[in-house]
């Protein structure tokens, strides 16, 4: 089953729950919307942060594609099942990652089926207790080698603007977390495509700019967040 189909499957599925609830998303099971970003809360950890970066990389992509794209942020938890439903997640945090039966039950079905996770470790480092705590999450969940490190030229460096690998964050280059600039991603795939795109890079903290100061950046850093939503969408 490809992510198209599985999101059509779940979203055909849901529309009856979608559409008695408060959540917005139901629009988007009308055909409204392309695209709606979902951030997952989880029990265990402090999945809240980052607070403007949503609103920037749905300004970039209003910016540079055709997409049909909600504005608004959506939230859900983990364990709620309309997160099934939603084409890209976005889960984050400093803190222990801990899944509950729930969580871990929504988490695998979705990727397994064909979702996108965008995960990222706010710590931006390799040994706290963020990238500790969610590792360990995925190799109970996928397998201790489920995990692997994404080669510069995979898909997703080239989904929409061309980048020769990850692009650096701010943080690493000032030496914060763990003072290494991290040249690589990692992901999880299932039959051949990406379900999980898990970063140690901080790209969150990168993005949760001012819109304001957007003008006085070189070089439009959410670019790259562009091209995770445009492979979350075709691939």
């Amino acid at each position: 089953m490809t992510r198209a189909q599985f999101l059509r499957l779940m979203t055909a599925g849901l529309a009856g729950a979608l559409l008695a609830g408060p959540w917005r998303g139901a629009r988007a099971a009308n055909g409204q919307y392309d695209f709606w970003f979902t951030r997952l809360k989880y029990d265990s950890g402090d999945w809240d942060v980052d607070a403007r970066m949503p609103s920037n990389l749905i300004t970039s992509l209003i910016d540079y594609t055709s997409l049909r794209v909600d504005p608004k942020e959506h939230v859900l938890a983990l364990s709620d099942p309309r997160m099934l439903a939603a084409p890209f997640c976005y889960l984050a945090g400093h803190k222990l990652v801990d899944f509950n039966p729930a969580e871990r039950r929504n988490f695998e079905r979705y990727v397994r089926n064909g979702g996108f996770v965008f995960v990222d470790d706010c710590n931006h480092d390799i040994d706290g207790l963020f990238a500790k705590s969610f590792e360990a999450q995925m190799a109970a969940i996928f397998g201790a080698a489920a995990m692997k490190k994404l080669p510069n030229d995979h898909a997703i460096y080239r989904s929409f603007f061309t980048f020769d690998g990850p692009p650096a964050t701010g943080f690493e280059l000032n030496g914060w977390g763990d003072d290494l600039v991290h040249d690589y991603l990692q992901g999880i795939e299932i039959d051949g495509r990406l379900g999980v795109l898990y970063s140690n890079k901080d790209y969150g903290c990168e993005w949760d700019y001012d819109w304001r100061n957007k003008r006085f950046l070189a070089e439009d850093n959410t670019k790259f967040a562009v091209n995770l939503v445009i492979y979350a969408l075709t691939t």
